[in-house]
């Protein structure tokens, strides 16, 4: 049986998903969550098989998705969500989700599609493919992104890429402290193994590297 861990900040959209799976025997719902600090926690507690996220649940179901990703690697993660942006599509593939869903997806599909993820399958739209392929064909300035993005992150735990994400933002310690659920010498301390690896002088630096990775 395959446990599924439900985070979409929309209850009626969350008690629709675990009537569904709860009426299929292949599944088991093994808790929910609201926003992304609470997903986050409900995973470590849970240990699920699989996780729903949505994309713009308070906090940032790609925030939830990063820290998941780092703390039960095992875990599939799957997006579900209205989104149909690329930049969301690569950004929620980039941070590791194994699946990206749409809401008005099938209701009887699914499951077969998640089910499909749990077995090792990547479970897209068929508008979304075509997009992701077309993205990587075709040479522009976005595909270098996407890659020189990729070769960034790979050098940073899932934390680190979203301190430095947060500060690029221009966001202060103490409000990446409070975004994160993180003390602010604990900011400090990431700050600083960002800096180390990216051997980069200052702050300034790092996140000069990191939007260069990202434009």
């Amino acid at each position: 049986m395959v446990r599924v861990l439900i985070a979409d900040d929309h209850e009626p959209t969350r008690k629709d998903i675990r009537r569904m799976l709860d009426s299929d025997p292949r599944f088991s719902v093994c808790g929910e969550a609201a926003d992304a600090a609470a997903a986050v926690a409900r995973a470590v507690e849970t240990r699920p098989d699989l996780v729903l996220l949505d994309i713009r649940m308070p906090g940032s179901g790609l925030t939830a998705l990063w820290e998941i990703a780092a703390r039960l690697p095992q875990a599939r993660l799957v997006m579900l969500t209205v989104s149909e942006d690329e930049s969301d599509l690569f950004a929620a593939l980039r941070a590791g989700a194994h699946g990206y869903l749409l809401k008005d997806i099938d209701p009887r599909r699914l499951p077969e599609a998640l089910y499909d993820v749990h077995q090792g399958t990547t479970a897209m739209p068929r508008q979304l493919v075509s997009l992701m392929i077309d993205e990587f064909r075709d040479g522009n300035p976005r595909r270098r992104a996407v890659t020189s993005t990729g070769e960034l992150q790979r050098r940073l735990t899932s934390r680190e890429w979203q301190v430095l994400d947060l500060l690029a933002s221009d966001h202060t310690t103490a409000e990446i402290a409070e975004r994160l659920v993180l003390s602010p010498s604990a900011v400090r301390a990431h700050i600083a193994a960002v800096r180390r690896k990216l051997h980069a002088r200052d702050r300034r630096d790092a996140v000069e590297q990191f939007r260069r990775s990202v434009t």
